[in-house]
């Protein structure tokens, strides 16, 4: 199965390609769309959904995993996140993709073991279990891998948005 996993943002989009067969991952593609700042909002979230289709053009993808949002503070980076988010969602059903969700909790858990572990553990066993010569880069870039490692793990059912 080639799964597609997503850390999703608005300046840096992590994105991962990997193939699952028998519990051994393996990574295909990964890296991370970038938008620059002091563009028009409605130009970054173009941009993201162009490359994002590139990706599903390039791939042949049976689904697509990607990170719940947690924010606690900045109300306006929440809403333009969650706005490149959407965009996100729709290049995945428009390319008629699943898509599953996963808290950063689940995340951890799945990669490293344990719930709370640090971001560097999580790195570190992305870049292990993928068998790769160094830790993918930027961050988001690993993140996303670890996304795609979780829903190969032991994914579920593909979140429906109030249907």
């Amino acid at each position: 199965m080639t799964i597609l996993g997503i850390d999703p943002g608005l300046a840096t989009v992590g994105y991962g390609v990997i193939s699952s067969l028998g519990g051994k991952h393996t990574a295909i593609e990964y890296g991370a769309i970038l938008t620059p700042a002091h563009t028009l909002l409605e130009e970054r979230l173009e941009q993201i959904y162009n490359d994002m289709n590139a990706i599903f053009s390039r791939h042949s993808i049976d689904m697509m995993a990607i990170e719940e949002l947690f924010f606690n503070k900045n109300v306006k980076t929440a809403v333009d996140v969650c706005q490149a988010r959407g965009v996100i969602l729709l290049a995945a059903q428009k390319n008629g993709v699943p898509i599953y969700e996963y808290t950063p909790l689940q995340i951890k858990q799945a990669v490293v073991g344990y719930g709370r572990a640090e971001k560097q553990q999580v790195m570190y066993m992305t870049k292990t279990l993928l068998r790769l010569e160094s830790v993918p880069k930027p961050d988001d870039t690993a993140d996303a891998l670890a996304v795609a490692i979780t829903h190969a793990s032991a994914y579920r059912r593909p979140i429906t948005f109030g249907r």
